[in-house]
């Protein structure tokens, strides 16, 4: 496995580690009733940031000039994965109230603004084009 990729990966879990305690903490002080439990929140996080991480290092291997690209198309995937894992709570009869549609999009747009980051870190690491 490619150190970075391993770097990557470990501070996904890194980020998660805190991220997870943080919304823990909230929601055990402030005893919010979630629809969806932590744990398959930060499941589908966490599995999903792995996905992209891997499929955007996979590309920066092998095409340098498409990293951006990767990243663009697996945030448009894992947008539709993230429809397809609130939609069952969105067609039962008691749907979640809009505290637990914050409990999931606020996670989210902080592991897409970390996923960003990290994106943009590799990309500017990359060596420039020479151009004679």
């Amino acid at each position: 496995m490619n150190s970075k990729l391993l770097k990557s990966y470990i501070s996904i879990l890194l980020f998660s580690a805190v991220v997870l305690l943080i919304h823990w903490l909230l929601d055990y002080f402030y005893e919010i009733i979630t629809y969806y439990s932590l744990g398959s929140i930060y499941a589908f996080h966490i599995l999903s940031a792995l996905v992209v991480a891997g499929i955007v290092f996979w590309v920066q291997s092998n095409s340098k000039d498409h990293t951006g690209f990767a990243f663009m198309g697996t945030s448009l995937l894992k947008m539709l994965a993230a429809i397809l894992f609130l939609l069952p709570g969105m067609l039962s009869e008691d749907k979640p109230n809009f505290s637990n549609i914050l409990n999931f999009f606020i996670p989210y747009f902080l592991y897409l603004i970390f996923e960003a980051v990290q994106v943009i870190k590799l990309i500017n690491a990359q060596e420039p084009t020479k151009t004679e």
